[in-house]
């Protein structure tokens, strides 16, 4: 199937992605959506050692919100809410995202809507919360009142020289032996085996707008199979994704995003990070879906973790791109994505995932199977 021939008012042409929509494909909104997240809140995680979390938290550039025996809630610099909260337990595992509501009255028509309660919180930060179950299973909370917390000194973008613009005279560029201080959460990656339904689940419930999607080769007629999305602010500009989700044999966690200054806080924090042992999984490199330079680490918890900078910004305006889906269509520059970041590397764990996705009533089939295993080699 060729691509449709590109015109003048084709915003996706040299913007975003390959081409826009074709006739009857997923529009990538929802025309009544039951409310409009602002942005996502913060995630959460079980972990079975408090010290060893804070300790990594640290060397990647989080601040210590507040710590109890139970619960350690960490935050960037910016202004706003905690952005990660992870609690003690026997065993590590993610526990779900939390968007953050536009208002209080969103929560009392997102819990009527779905047949939920409101309830107050009585642990750090307080506020008002819904708590919901997405198709795949997997806790979402949507939050409101949440203490804001003030913004914190940040790193400053260096100042650069370029052509002719010359704005460091007489001073030398000696970026800090420091972590890379994390100012915001960026965004979340999920993994499941019922991604159209998620998808609609997303954008009907929390108003969530696509900014791109992917299809696998040659399967375009079938769907897509992964979504960049984004919150819908109106004419505010917000994140190319603030969520992202794709087809495959595993459901839950794939990996979060913590903005950073600039490209040298980037790169000299993960110095820092390898200097203390920690393993990158793969970069610095640029993205071509939201454009962000990456650098991807391993905690010792085996997640996976993202420092990025120079992200795109979108408004309500911009319609979803189309694009086929490939290991090399994931960055613009940089080394060729691993087998540990495309979560490809071979073990009888992957293998029994697998078999048991294709024997469940979902949407991966041995045809899809074989185009994804394709994909992550393309």
């Amino acid at each position: 199937m060729t691509s449709p021939t590109p015109t003048a008012s084709d915003p996706h042409q040299g913007l975003h992605s390959e081409d826009g929509a074709r006739r009857d494909e997923h529009p990538g909104r929802d025309r009544q959506p039951v409310i409009k997240v602002a942005d996502i809140a913060w995630l959460e995680f079980v972990k079975p050692d408090l010290d060893r979390a804070e300790t990594f938290a640290r060397d990647f550039g989080f601040t210590v919100a507040a710590r109890t025996p139970d619960a350690l809630y960490l935050r960037g610099t910016l202004p706003g809410p905690h952005c990660l909260v992870i609690r003690k337990g026997p065993a590590s595992r993610f526990l779900g995202p939390a968007f953050l509501a536009a208002d209080r009255t969103d929560l009392d028509r997102l819990a009527t809507a779905t047949g939920r309660h409101v309830h107050a919180s009585t642990e750090y930060g307080g506020g008002h919360h819904v708590d919901l179950l997405d198709p795949s299973g997997l806790p979402v909370r949507v939050v409101h009142g949440v203490t804001e917390q003030p913004a914190l000194p940040g790193q400053q973008p260096l100042l650069l020289n370029y052509g002719a613009n010359r704005v460091r005279v007489n001073a030398t560029q000696r970026p800090p032996h420091e972590p890379a201080r994390v100012e915001r959460l960026g965004h979340v990656v999920l993994s499941t085996r019922v991604f159209g339904r998620a998808l609609d689940w997303y954008l009907h419930h929390l108003g969530l707008i696509v900014s791109d999607f992917l299809y696998l080769d040659g399967q375009r007629h079938r769907g897509p199979t992964m979504a960049f999305i984004r919150c819908d602010r109106g004419s505010r500009p917000a994140d190319h994704h603030t969520l992202a989700m794709h087809l495959g044999p595993d459901t839950g966690y794939v990996h979060s995003a913590y903005q950073v200054a600039d490209l040298d806080a980037l790169a000299a924090g993960g110095e820092y990070l390898a200097q203390r042992g920690y393993r990158r999984s793969w970069g610095i490199g640029r993205h071509i879906q939201g454009s962000q330079i990456f650098d991807y680490w391993r905690d010792p918890d085996r997640f996976l973790v993202e420092h990025f900078t120079d992200g795109d910004l979108f408004d309500h305006t911009l319609e979803p791109g189309w694009a086929a889906m490939s290991a090399s269509g994931l960055a613009q520059w940089g080394p060729p994505a691993t087998r540990d970041f495309l979560g490809a590397t071979p073990s009888p764990a992957l293998l029994r995932t697998v078999l048991g996705a294709l024997r469940e009533d979902n949407e991966l089939d041995p045809a899809r199977l074989t185009a994804l295993m394709k994909a992550m080699k393309s």
